[in-house]
């Protein structure tokens, strides 16, 4: 699963996820891509799931591009604790994404494998997606 080597700090504010994606939102690598519709963090796990419907799909042809990587830590008290005692542990990593962010490309199958993959890849994601390519522009 994805998560940063390092980072400066261990444990990061919740925020809120405002707003369109300012960048990342138009197709850079691939023919083909999944496009966020609305906001939401999505984790590690979500990720690799959605990438491995994804690869399972095309049966390993083609190339696959993750634009998108889990660099925000949420933390997690244990079940049955008191309020208090400090911020919990660190229990996943996630990405923030905003509408319009592009968050898999692919590229080296036809149109019709690229929507059915990409459709299972949405289909393991916390969000609504759109399927996006190059004639669309």
């Amino acid at each position: 699963m994805l998560s940063p080597k390092r980072t400066k700090f261990r444990k990061m504010h919740k925020g809120r996820i405002h707003g369109d994606a300012k960048g990342g939102a138009e197709l850079n690598f691939g023919h083909y891509g999944l496009k966020a519709v609305e906001p939401e963090r999505i984790t590690a796990r979500q990720i690799e799931a959605a990438r491995r419907a994804l690869t399972r799909h095309m049966k390993r042809q083609g190339r696959v591009w993750i634009r998108i990587f889990p660099d925000v830590p949420v933390s997690k008290k244990p079940t049955e604790v008191r309020m208090g005692k400090g911020k919990g542990s660190v229990e996943f990593w996630a990405a923030k994404v905003k509408p319009g962010r592009i968050m898999f490309e692919i590229d080296g199958v036809g149109e019709s494998v690229a929507k059915e993959a990409l459709r299972l890849a949405a289909m393991k994601l916390p969000i609504k997606c759109r399927f996006i390519s190059r004639e669309d522009w």
